[in-house]
């Protein structure tokens, strides 16, 4: 993408330059316009299943730029002559009901005849032009929150080697469906002035990306950042995703790990998430109603880090 030429336009409130979720476009004083689109392989061997996760996944991005999704594109890539009809059917029956949760309307889709099973969405959803929330927008002082546990891509891996319990697979699965819709209530009353998806950079690609948009220093506490228990059992077995590696070797230049901090947890900060959580920069001062506001409305989530300082994009890990 860097090759590319960076447009610009007056309407455009957001597009490539700070790697965000999805691009905004202002249609009127009152309504702007998110795009976006994701699909990928199979990352669990149910087909319904798979297709929930795909779509919440997709959706996500929209959630991201606290926007609300009206419309979806089914996009296919389907071995016609080796995989069953049904097959394909349940993934699409999957998807369509994570967009119907999610209140917005399939219209229809594009498929290729392709050696390699791969779905997802493009969606497109509405936001108040005013009220569009970025990656680029954290503030020192700010709190840092997420939403979700980290670790269903180490758990993914197991499950593909039949190495997950069924427990752990289960749980794995409960968050990577579960969609990233924040009540309008927290977003709207209180002050929250970043968020990203964490999903195939991990928590510290996703986080170095709010980091350098928004110019600044974050610190995670590592003992804070809640892990899926199955993960560190599996991860201390070795499955840890190669992506995970990539991720951890991408972000290493700008990572300052404390001495002493376990090696393995830098791994699940890494790990690639399938539909993980929100990473959320939260006023300091309203970082505690916001996390009652969560909770109110059944989302478990915790406070893990904060802005911490000026800079062109950089983690700390302290213990």
């Amino acid at each position: 993408m860097q090759a590319l030429p960076i447009q610009s336009h007056p309407d455009l409130l957001v597009g490539m330059e700070t790697a965000d979720d999805a691009g905004v476009y202002r249609l009127t004083p009152e309504i702007a316009l998110i795009q976006t689109v994701d699909f990928f392989t199979p990352v669990v061997n149910d087909p319904y299943t798979f297709g929930q996760i795909a779509a919440a996944n997709a959706l996500s991005d929209v959630y991201a730029m606290g926007g609300r999704p009206l419309t979806a594109l089914n996009i296919v890539c389907y071995p016609v002559k080796t995989v069953p009809r049904e097959v394909l059917q349940a993934i699409l029956a999957g998807g369509l009901d994570k967009i119907h949760e999610a209140g917005a309307l399939l219209v229809g889709g594009h498929s290729v005849d392709d050696t390699e099973l791969k779905y997802g969405l493009s969606v497109t959803g509405v936001v108040h032009p005013g009220k569009v929330l970025t990656n680029g927008g954290a503030r020192v002082g700010d709190k840092l929150v997420l939403t979700k546990p980290l670790g269903t891509g180490v758990i993914a891996t197991a499950m593909k080697g039949r190495l997950a319990s069924p427990m752990a697979a289960a749980e794995a699965i409960g968050v990577m469906t579960a969609l990233n819709r924040l009540p309008a209530a927290c977003l709207d009353n209180l002050a929250v002035h970043a968020i990203t998806d964490i999903t195939g950079f991990g928590l510290l690609g996703h986080a170095l990306e709010m980091a350098a948009a928004s110019h600044v220093e974050v610190t995670f506490f590592a003992h804070q950042v809640p892990v899926l228990a199955a993960a560190r059992e599996y991860a201390a077995m070795g499955l840890v995703p190669a992506g995970s590696f990539a991720n951890r070797r991408f972000c290493e230049k700008h990572l300052q790990v404390a001495p002493g901090l376990d090696p393995l947890l830098v791994d699940l900060f890494s790990d690639a998430q399938t539909n993980g959580g929100l990473l959320l920069a939260v006023a300091p001062d309203q970082a505690e109603a916001f996390l009652d506001c969560l909770q109110g409305h059944g989302i478990h989530a915790a406070a893990i880090g904060a802005v911490t300082g000026q800079a062109p994009g950089r983690i700390r890990l302290e213990l």
